[in-house]
């Protein structure tokens, strides 16, 4: 294998590891926006407060990483489905704006506590894969960058089954599609929304637990929010496939213009995707077409 072949392997492993976490992330924000119609922009701030709280617990209390990861993922859950509960839940039936201006407001007052309680500067905690990599094929590949695309196939097929096979899943897309007529069939929409948010804080956890010792565990964090949101975009708005295509296509085309494109391209490149794909293909990859005559 010559050193192009060899480059554009490396860069395609390191692509599909952080688009995998694009991925994740974008799922979170397509499950709540399917179930409420709330586009939730503090999903990336569960993102800091999951970062915040497992460097917290594996590094001032020494707990394991493992009892560290779960109890973050519970904690940002539970923290989730609070937010729906007492705070979302109160704007039922007003126009998509207000959702839009309160989740940005819910953003901005997490993004402080946490600044406020831990402090501006970036740190980080170790895994137990810290520092490990394998050779495969000639390629060096991180063991962390193997557990994060392993950590997100699992979910993605968990998410999967529990939607297909169990009745709250069921009732899950139920109240999604017609909150109405889910209700009028017994379906408490109440609870399952707050429950999909809840699901959403899960997806945001492990992102977040994951991705921190790559990128440090620092406030900006959140910034991951607008990949996932161009990855959407790309995907198909609404599409939970969609999300997670989309998230692999913004890591790999990230990667690639770092190398292959003038230097900066890759810090804008998916913006510049989601500028293209609204004017070319609105709709995305896999989202339906809406067209609205005027």
């Amino acid at each position: 294998m010559n050193a192009f072949w060899t480059t554009f392997a490396q860069l395609t492993l390191n692509g599909i590891a952080v688009g995998a976490i694009y991925a994740l992330v974008a799922l979170g924000l397509v499950l709540i926006y399917k179930a409420t119609e709330v586009l939730n922009f503090a999903h990336g701030d569960l993102l800091v407060v999951s970062a915040f709280a497992a460097w917290g617990m594996i590094t001032v209390w020494a707990f394991p990483f493992w009892l560290a990861l779960m109890l973050t993922v519970v904690g940002v859950a539970l923290f989730a489905y609070a937010l729906d509960a007492f705070i979302i839940r109160r704007i039922a039936g007003q126009p998509q704006f207000a959702g839009v201006m309160l989740t940005i407001a819910l953003a901005f007052m997490i993004r402080g506590a946490v600044s406020m309680l831990f402090g501006p500067e970036s740190r980080n905690y170790p895994t137990p894969w810290s520092n490990q990599s394998m050779q495969i094929a000639g390629l060096s590949v991180a063991n962390l960058q193997l557990v994060i695309l392993g950590t997100a196939m699992l979910v993605t097929v968990i998410l999967f089954l529990f939607f297909r096979y169990t009745l709250l899943g069921v009732a899950m897309q139920a109240a999604s599609q017609n909150q109405l007529a889910a209700y009028l069939n017994g379906v408490r929409v109440k609870r399952v929304n707050s429950l999909v948010w809840a699901l959403g804080g899960v997806t945001a956890a492990f992102a977040g637990v994951l991705l921190a010792p790559i990128t440090m565990v620092d406030i900006s964090l959140w910034f991951v929010t607008l990949k996932a949101l161009a990855a959407l975009v790309l995907g198909g708005f609404g599409s939970i496939p969609g999300a997670i295509v989309g998230g692999l296509l913004i890591g790999l085309i990230e990667q690639y213009a770092g190398v292959y494109m003038p230097d900066g391209t890759k810090d804008v490149v998916a913006y510049l995707v989601l500028i293209g794909v609204l004017i070319v293909r609105p709709h995305g990859l896999l989202g339906e077409a809406h067209g609205r005559r005027v």
